[in-house]
C-alpha cells in the first residue's frame, strides 16, 4: 500500500468536569486526509484545502506529529506526503488540530504496516497539539485515534482508558463563527482552585465515568458539571448562558463548552431529542444575527478511518 485516505473526526474535549482529561469522538464532523508513500525522505504537507494553515513541516502539527513519530523509528530510505481537506475550522472548540495530528501519524503507521498500536500513537499526536496550543494535550487526539470517550488518568506516564459510549446517546454541538485560541482560551484560567470546587469536581468526574460504564444517562446528565473553568471561559462565548438554558429546556442530560470553545455541546438521549435541541439552538443565534455551524451525532467507536 503506498496512499491511504482518511475521516479524520471531530471530538469533544473537557465534557464539562474533565478538564483535558475527558473527550469524545463525533461520527460525521471531520477532515479528510490522504497519505502517500514518497520516495524524498521525511514529511511534506503538498496541500491544504479548507483552511489557510502552514505547508511548512515544522509549522503544521499534521507536520510535527508525523516527524515525532518518524524520529522514534529507524530511518528510512522514503519518506511521506500528506494532503489535508479542512472541514473543521481552527479554533472552532471541535479539535482541529487534534484531527490532523491524529490523521497523519494514523496514516502513516498504516503505511509502515502497524509499528504501533492506536494508543501508543497518541503520544505522536500530542506533539501536534503543543505546537497548536503550547501544551501537549491528549483529550482530543486520544479519542480521535480510538473512538468513543477516552480517559486520561495520567499524563506521566501515558495513561489512556477508552469507554464505550452507550448506544443511545448522541452530541449536538453549535460553533458560533468567531475565533477563539486554545492559547487565549487557557490564558484566563487560573492556576489554583479551593479544596471545595475540587472535591466537586472529582465527583462529577467519578460520576461521569460511572454513568457510562453502567449506561445510566441520568448520571451522565447529573455529572456534566464544570466547576472550575466554564465560570472563568463562558463570558468569552456569545451567547452561552442562554444557549445552555435552551438545551436543558429542550431535554439535554448536560451541556457546556465544547473544548476551549467558542463551540458549545449538549448530550441528549436519542437523535430526535439531540435535533431538537440543534433546532432551538440554532434559533437563539438566528435572533442574535450570530453566523453558525451546527452537528448531530453519534458518539463514533472507531476514531480515525481508511475511507
Amino acid at each position: 500500500m503506498k496512499e491511504i485516505k482518511l475521516f479524520c473526526p471531530a471530538t469533544i474535549a473537557n465534557l464539562s468536569c474533565g478538564f483535558d482529561v475527558l473527550g469524545l469522538c463525533l461520527d460525521n464532523a471531520g477532515d479528510e486526509m490522504i497519505v502517500r508513500k514518497s520516495d524524498q525522505k521525511g514529511v511534506r504537507i503538498t496541500k491544504i484545502v479548507g483552511a489557510d494553515l502552514p505547508l511548512e513541516t515544522e509549522k503544521n502539527v499534521s507536520g510535527v506529529a508525523a516527524l515525532a513519530m518518524l524520529a522514534t523509528l529507524d530511518e528510512l530510505d522514503f519518506g511521506f506526503e500528506i494532503e489535508i481537506y479542512k472541514n473543521i475550522k481552527a479554533g472552532s472548540g471541535i479539535g482541529s488540530s487534534a484531527a490532523s495530528s491524529a490523521g497523519a501519524v494514523f496514516g502513516i503507521n498504516e503505511l509502515l504496516g502497524r509499528p504501533y498500536s492506536r494508543k501508543d500513537l497518541v503520544q505522536f499526536a500530542m506533539q501536534g497539539e503543543k505546537l497548536a496550543s503550547g501544551n501537549a494535550h491528549a483529550d482530543n487526539v486520544a479519542p480521535a485515534l480510538l473512538g468513543g470517550f477516552t480517559l486520561v488518568r495520567s499524563y506521566d506516564p501515558l495513561d489512556i482508558i477508552r469507554i464505550d459510549s452507550p448506544e443511545e446517546l448522541y452530541a449536538t454541538v453549535v460553533h458560533p463563527q468567531i475565533e477563539l485560541k486554545t492559547s487565549d482560551a487557557r490564558s484566563v484560567l487560573k492556576q489554583n482552585v479551593s479544596l471545595k470546587s475540587a472535591i466537586m469536581q472529582w465527583g462529577n468526574v467519578g460520576g461521569l465515568v460511572a454513568g457510562l460504564y453502567t449506561k445510566d444517562y441520568e448520571l451522565i446528565g447529573r455529572s456534566l458539571h464544570d466547576e472550575i473553568v466554564e465560570p472563568l471561559r463562558s463570558v468569552l462565548i456569545p451567547g452561552f448562558d442562554q444557549i445552555k438554558q435552551t438545551a436543558y429546556e429542550n431535554g439535554a442530560l448536560g451541556s457546556g463548552i465544547s473544548g476551549s470553545g467558542p463551540s458549545i455541546f449538549a448530550l441528549s438521549r436519542g437523535k430526535e431529542t439531540a435535533d431538537q435541541i440543534a433546532k432551538a439552538m440554532s434559533e437563539v443565534y438566528e435572533k442574535m444575527n450570530l453566523p453558525y455551524e451546527i452537528h448531530v451525532s453519534k458518539i463514533n467507536p472507531d476514531g480515525v478511518r481508511i475511507l
